[in-house]
């Protein structure tokens, strides 16, 4: 097994999870199988109690995996990139090493020693690294290499216990099977307009200084760096000019695998790490996966006409708050040749607190779009702005796409407005009225009085409903006529099912529910262009080159192109038509 570390120096937020995905994508685009670990120095257990305003200052969405892990959204990068699927281990915390040691401790697995960090903290990160390293990733291969991303800034005391881990480590796997990636800032001061490399160099001092060397540094900047800028970095951080890799802002992320692999960094892993280099070996899935990456990286240079779509959510002035819903919409739009304007529209209603001009300029972004999403979220806060934007698109015939919590509202909206339940709402609501109709409630065995882990979570299975099949656009078409799919849930909360059939004959279509059928999964309006809501959280397996089905179906008819796709029935057709209007290949 061969591990690749990356580290960041400087400044924190400067792209070391994307850099890390891209490198894992550039060696599986070379036939090598990788999986990835994401290291978070926080002593939470998992990122599932997190509000979007914590995690340091740094605003983040909670990214959920197959197996119900609420982790950092780094690992939906590496997901997406590497098109893999990763476990709720592949996210270590302190939390979870502090638990796991002193749980040992009081087994009594130290034999009545006294437990202190080194060795016991150090040597139960790298054991968790091992073990976790060789899990399949996906096609159930085994991994051949590694790529951990170690949260935070070299130099902050909470990842002290960790760096000093991977500095045993790397005698502990042997020189030739670890290498160290260090991401640093090289800023720009507007005064002098020159490149400064003494952060950089500060924080190579610093790694060094604690144990571990970097063999390559990946320089990040605003702008271009000069090669004396890269030249002064080799001098004094003690790497070859080769090994220092300069990146600076480019259009998108999709842009950054291919522009290190421009700057050598495949031969430099072939070297370091004495990989056997095997063009010949690779699949034709590895080959396709990598061909059709570069076009997709070449066609989003020549994109052109764009789709507008309001993001009406609770943390709307947060970029990463919805990273995930974000991701989907842009590969949508990408396979359908367009370019993704997302528009924030706070609809919260008029009051003596709200700012009037920031609430009548979300409106306007709300009628100037050509689609609406509400995402999922918890709370109070926006609630009755969501309904009214849902209300808004239903009866203007918008195309809408309800996301988990945008879900059950498009039924509480639906009960008020078509069927009179003027009290209508939601359980998770708190209300002053004495009675009122709920018509989303609690799920009574996730009920448990603690918050970590408590919803239902993770890969769960959603079946159409065989009467509904034929007037289904996600069962005919989106979803390709299949009788079940598979997708991600992270809710507590549920649609009523004792409301059901009054809501079904005044018009809302329940087309899919689980398993059990016990609770209902998605719903649709057949008199509208598109009005479809989802139980589950589909953005979180969208990947570049295969977006999520109902975020697709709503890029589509956004951009007056469903009609199309539906009458060709496959995305391939779509495409070619968007290319010959566009002109995206010319």
């Amino acid at each position: 097994m061969k591990y690749v570390l990356v580290t960041g120096g400087v400044i924190s937020g400067i792209g070391k999870g994307v850099i890390a995905s891209s490198i894992g994508k550039i060696l599986k685009s070379n036939g090598y199988e990788v999986t990835a670990i994401k290291i978070d120095p926080y002593i939470n257990i998992d990122a599932g109690t997190f509000s979007p305003y914590e995690h340091g200052m740094i605003i983040k969405e909670v990214f959920v995996l197959d197996d119900g892990g609420e982790v950092d959204l780094d690992l939906g990068n590496y997901e997406r990139f590497m098109d893999i699927k990763l476990h709720r281990d592949n996210n270590i915390t302190t939390g979870k090493i502090y638990q796991d040691v002193i749980n040992k401790e009081r087994r009594g697995d130290f034999l009545g020693k006294t437990v202190q960090v080194i060795p016991h903290i150090t040597d139960a990160i790298q054991e968790w690294v091992e073990r976790v390293a060789l899990k399949p990733v996906c096609n159930g291969n085994q991994p051949e290499i590694c790529i951990i991303e170690l949260g935070g800034t070299i130099g902050d005391i909470e990842g002290m216990p960790f760096v000093e881990a991977f500095r045993q480590f790397q005698f502990r796997v042997k020189k030739e099977n670890f290498c160290c990636v260090h991401v640093s800032l090289v800023p720009q001061p507007k005064a002098t307009g020159e490149h400064k490399t003494k952060p950089t160099q500060d924080s190579v001092r610093k790694l060094r200084g604690l144990g571990l060397s970097p063999d390559m540094i990946v320089c990040r900047s605003e702008n271009p760096v000069d090669e004396n800028v890269k030249q002064k970095i080799s001098n004094f951080c003690h790497v070859p000019p080769e090994q220092v890799l300069c990146l600076h802002d480019v259009k998108s992320v999709y842009h950054v695998p291919p522009f290190l692999e421009e700057q050598g960094i495949v031969q430099f892993f072939h070297e370091r790490l004495q990989l056997p280099v095997r063009p010949s070996d690779c699949s034709i899935e590895t080959r396709k996966f990598a061909r059709e990456w570069r076009k997709l990286v070449k066609k989003i240079d020549h994109l052109v006409k764009e789709v507008r779509i309001a993001l009406v959510g609770k943390y709307t002035g947060l970029e990463d708050s919805y990273a995930s819903v974000t991701k989907a919409l842009q590969h949508s739009t990408m396979m359908c040749n367009l370019k993704l304007n997302l528009e924030a529209a706070d609809l919260e209603p008029e009051t003596e607190q709200t700012d009037a001009i920031r609430y009548h300029e979300a409106w306007q972004n709300l009628c100037k779009a050509d689609g609406v999403i509400v995402p999922g979220g918890f709370g109070t806060t926006g609630i009755e702005g969501k309904i009214a934007a849902i209300a808004w698109a239903r009866k203007n015939k918008k195309p809408f796409l309800g996301i988990c919590l945008g879900f059950q509202l498009a039924v509480v909206e639906f009960a008020r407005h078509e069927l009179g339940w003027e009290d209508a709402h939601s359980i998770e609501i708190p209300s002053n009225k004495e009675s009122r109709k709920n018509v989303v409630i609690e799920m009574l065995e996730h009920h448990t009085g603690i918050m970590g882990g408590t919803m239902r979570l993770g890969k769960k299975v959603t079946m159409f409903r065989t009467e509904k099949k034929e007037e289904s656009i996600l069962c005919k078409h989106l979803y390709e006529k299949r009788d079940l799919i598979e997708e991600r849930h992270r809710h507590r909360y549920e649609v009523d099912k004792i409301y059901v059939e009054q809501l079904e004959k005044g018009g809302l279509n329940f087309v899919a529910h689980d398993e059990k059928e016990e609770r209902l999964e998605i719903l649709e309006l057949s008199d509208h262009p598109y009005f479809v809501a989802v139980q589950f959280h589909p953005e979180y397996i969208s990947r570049p080159l295969k977006p999520s089905p109902p975020y697709l179906g709503l890029i589509l008819a956004a951009s007056n192109k469903l009609q199309t796709y539906l009458s060709k029935g496959t995305i391939q057709s779509t495409t070619e038509t968007s290319d010959e209007e566009s002109g995206a290949e010319a």
